[in-house]
């Protein structure tokens, strides 16, 4: 059996795991991200491949990074969420150990999990969207992942929903990121905490009282004890990924629509409002087939195991 390790590299985690063939997790490990120095970044992720790869006999890399990836898939050329900038993250992991080294973006990774091991098995045409701090999407077409002309296709969250809308980590504003991700909740959460507070009432005193020390977990927590600002901040987030899951749709046509990312799993997400979101907004909706919309099989693994099986097929 061959086996591989895999890494997800986060703006505030990095997770590590060695990978069957079949997909299955074996070992995992993690630790803390150090977002603002790549080379430190680097040393970690050595770090763990090392202590993983004494456990286990392993042929191979694979990194699922959260930016933007050459087509040559060596170099991160911006990461909204991290500090890199034209980074040759391969070249500086290759350095480090003694493997082969496959770089990923980490959106299209777990795209290739689910596809291969998930709940995107039966599709000819996979569209994922990874809804976390931020959103990532990946496709698989045909049986492969596409990548687009230089490497950095699927990047939806960069989708311009609202002209000159909030402000975005990419340094544009408007984008879907800043309305359906993890961010956008924190924001709506904030916005109605300051505007209504007696509707959060219960999200402001887990808050200290202070509007802006609000954060995703906190949201989640409050909404999940019946605060009625947090849950309608989880109202409208549903609405807005099934509004760009609608505009996703009548460009890319994909038979099947899995959402994944760590705000997927809150059971404060309802994918009803998604769905009935998506119907919508889907152009033809009811004269054309419809895609199922299903929420990821593999969970926060799913980056990883995608990574180590790419990794795999490389070496």
């Amino acid at each position: 059996m061959t086996l591989s390790i895999g890494i997800d590299v986060g703006g505030t985690k990095i997770a590590a795991g060695v990978v069957a063939e079949d997909g299955t997790l074996i070992a995992s490990t993690r630790t803390e991200s150090p977002a603002e120095e790549p080379d430190a970044i680097a040393d970690d992720i050595a770090g763990l491949v090392t202590e993983l790869a004494a456990q286990h006999d392993v042929s191979a890399v694979g990194v699922a990074a959260a930016g933007f990836i050459d087509l040559a898939r060596t170099e991160v050329m911006f990461a909204p969420n991290l500090a890199w900038r034209d980074e040759p993250l391969r070249t500086l992991i290759a350095d480090r150990v003694p493997f082969p080294v496959t770089i990923e973006n980490d959106a299209n990774a777990a795209a290739w999990a689910e596809y291969r091991f998930g709940a995107g098995k039966d599709a000819r045409a996979l569209l994922m969207v990874t809804i976390g701090t931020g959103i990532g999407g990946g496709l698989v077409l045909g049986g492969e992942v596409f990548r687009g002309g230089f490497g950095v296709a699927a990047e939806f969250g960069h989708m311009r929903v609202v002209p000159d809308g909030r402000a975005c980590a990419c340094g544009l504003h408007g984008c879907w990121e800043a309305y359906g991700s993890g961010t956008g909740l924190t924001f709506r959460a904030r916005e109605l905490a300051a505007s209504d507070p007696a509707s959060a009432a219960h999200l402001l005193s887990l808050a200290g009282g202070d509007p802006q020390a609000i954060h995703g977990p906190l949201v989640s927590q409050a909404a999940e004890e019946g605060d009625p600002a947090a849950k309608q901040s989880f109202v409208e987030l549903a609405r807005w990924i099934g509004e760009g899951l609608g505009s996703l749709a009548a460009v890319l046509d994909p038979d099947v629509i899995v959402v994944g990312g760590g705000v997927s799993e809150s059971e404060e997400l309802d994918m009803a409002i998604v769905e009935a979101s998506f119907a919508g907004a889907e152009t033809g909706f009811g004269h054309r087939p419809a895609p199922p919309v299903r929420r990821a099989a593999l969970g926060n693994d799913a980056g990883l195991i995608g990574a180590a099986d790419l990794a795999r097929r490389r070496s």
